[in-house]
């Protein structure tokens, strides 16, 4: 099956390969139900080596699946009231709006290698501070202009960052939330999941648009995630605050080694 862009799909799997897509989603929801984030940085390399299919086509479907997996999560979250909805529409506002434009413009403008590698650095700078002990998450204060401004910036990095590098927003939002705003890091988790659908829907609309989706593998990934998604949020409510952080950083830094690395594989590019 082709698209528009010039992907190519299978229109069937063999078992083998249904149960590798299968393990693939359970994994992604885990990981997305746990540590509040889309999904992403597992399927899509998933997809390209368990499938061989194209790059671009593997961002668009794994946006897509990331839809259902998403609201799994934050029903998980919201069941026990860990979602801080103020914070959440702040963010999703610069993330879907300015975020996304910005990423859009910028793609090709700045250097994108080094730009790569100075926010891997940034990674794992915050994935230090994770570990240097607990931050001051107690709980935000009263929700101000001031407190508004500062996650709009955020979600605005988080959008800007994703359009630029293709990393989840929810890998800038809940650091975010924790150091800069006192946010537990279970209520992080929850909102960066609110955040995450939205712009994961608009994201999905322009790729089926563009023909930069495959809709099916997208929905055997999404639903076989739903499930894991929802008990991994569910079991990250239990978790210590300092366990928690600690794994946050541990995949912080798992991501910044990534990008490090697929940059300074490849040739340089702007």
């Amino acid at each position: 099956m082709a698209t528009e862009s010039g992907a190519t799909t299978k229109s069937s799997w063999s078992t083998s390969e249904l149960l590798r897509i299968l393990l693939v989603g359970l994994t992604a929801g885990f990981l997305s139900g746990i540590f509040g984030v889309g999904g992403g940085i597992l399927i899509v390399p998933a997809l390209v080596l368990v499938l061989g299919i194209d790059q671009r086509l593997a961002h668009g479907t794994s946006l897509a699946a990331v839809v259902p997996i998403a609201v799994s999560g934050t029903l998980g979250y919201a069941l026990d009231g860990k979602i801080d909805w103020p914070a959440a529409a702040c963010l999703a506002l610069g993330a879907a709006t300015l975020g996304a434009t910005a990423g859009t413009h910028l793609l090709d403008v700045l250097p994108r290698r080094r730009l790569a590698i100075a926010f891997a650095a940034v990674l794992a700078l915050t994935a230090l501070r994770l570990l240097a002990g607990n931050p001051d998450a107690g709980g935000r204060g009263t929700f101000e202009i001031g407190m508004a401004a500062l996650l709009l910036a955020v979600g605005v990095l988080a959008g800007t960052m994703a359009g630029l590098l293709g990393v989840g927003g929810g890998i800038v939002m809940v650091p975010a939330m924790v150091l800069l705003v006192g946010i537990p890091a279970v209520v992080a988790k929850g909102t960066s999941l609110v955040v995450i659908l939205p712009t994961a829907l608009a994201g999905t609309r322009r790729n089926i648009a563009k023909g930069n989706a495959d809709l099916r593998l997208a929905g055997l990934v999404g639903v076989s995630g739903v499930v894991s998604s929802f008990l991994a949020s569910r079991i990250s409510l239990g978790l210590d605050e300092q366990l928690s952080n600690r794994l946050f950083a541990a995949l912080l830094t798992v991501v910044a080694l990534k990008m490090a690395v697929d940059e300074l594989r490849h040739p340089a590019q702007k």
